[in-house]
């Protein structure tokens, strides 16, 4: 259980055993991780904490994460399974810098709690990133949106006292509806662009930092709009069709399912099948597309600007 988590009633959450905990250490943590990673490193501190991702040379995604200080040390929260490839890839471009890299899973839980008035836990401000430490850990507003709620750093593996335990798809479909990536579930390994996947509206890229790993091709699509894709959030009346992903219009895809729980999705579409009047559908199902509010579409014309929000 976290040590000085004030105890609050009415939120709901659930134990993200999905993720887990690179800890980077050394005097040249900050500079190395600056160096490689798509946000600034210097917005890191000890209230607030970012997302950021690594890349390829060539601007496509690898691995994303989220970054908080733990003391002298820089906490990266990734994807369980993708963390022992992560760790290999940071300690290639180490080099001779005096950083250490430590897999920490085991030494720290992380759970997701949402509900009325959450960010208040603490004082913490409803604002992307905020953290506050406590004894054994941390509590943050989820760096991506506010409005997935809080995410708690822990040494203990209990829930934090007076949230309600409820299924992991709950918070999926939060983040679902949201239209929140989750790591490779949504975003495929060295072919995801960070900017179709709202990394530019939710903050988790800077434009400002200077150099890093993957810059040139972000930048160029940023300021060429060459944004022709986009993960957006999709309803579907029933169930989704056994081993379909394949999004259709008009006889011809355009776009496949990523994530999902009953009723609702993730999903990569061509922007261009927002502006036709034709249904979309998936396995011969009718597939309902929605643009989260956080959403900007480049150069939309009406068409756009009518499509329903969410």
């Amino acid at each position: 259980m976290l040590e000085g988590v004030r105890i609050m009633t009415g939120l709901k959450g659930c134990r993200l055993s999905d993720r887990g905990m690179v800890a980077v250490g050394g005097t040249d943590a900050r500079d190395f991780l600056q160096g490689i990673v798509s946000n600034d490193l210097r917005k890191v501190a000890p209230d607030r904490a970012l997302w950021a991702a690594l890349l390829t040379p060539q601007g496509k995604y690898l691995f994303d994460f989220f970054i908080g200080q733990q003391g002298e040390r820089l906490l990266l929260e990734t994807e369980a399974t993708r963390l022992p490839e992560l760790l290999r890839r940071l300690k290639l471009y180490k080099l001779r810098s005096k950083v250490t890299l430590e897999d920490e899973t085991a030494a720290w839980h992380a759970f997701a709690a949402w509900g009325p008035a959450s960010a208040a836990l603490h004082g913490l401000k409803a604002k992307a990133g905020s953290l506050v430490p406590v004894e054994d850990g941390a509590v943050l507003v989820d760096p991506r949106h506010a409005g997935l709620g809080l995410r708690f750093w822990s040494r203990g593996d209990s829930m934090p006292a007076g949230i309600e335990e409820v299924p992991r798809e709950d918070y999926d479909r939060i983040r679902i509806g949201l239209g929140l990536p989750d790591g490779s579930r949504d975003m495929e390994v060295d072919k995801a662009i960070l900017l179709e996947n709202g990394f530019d509206e939710l903050g988790g890229v800077d434009w400002h930092k200077g150099c890093y790993m993957g810059q040139e091709l972000t930048a160029r699509t940023k300021y060429r709009g060459l944004v022709k894709k986009r993960l957006l959030p999709i309803k579907i009346e029933g169930s989704w069709p056994d081993g379909v992903e394949e999004i259709v219009q008009d006889g011809r895809q355009v776009g496949s399912l990523r994530s999902r729980v009953p009723g609702h999705g993730l999903a990569l579409l061509r922007l261009e099948c927002l502006d036709r009047s034709a249904p979309l559908t998936l396995g011969g199902q009718a597939v309902r597309a929605l643009v989260p509010d956080w959403v900007i579409l480049p150069n939309r014309g009406q068409e756009a600007r009518q499509w329903p929000r969410g």
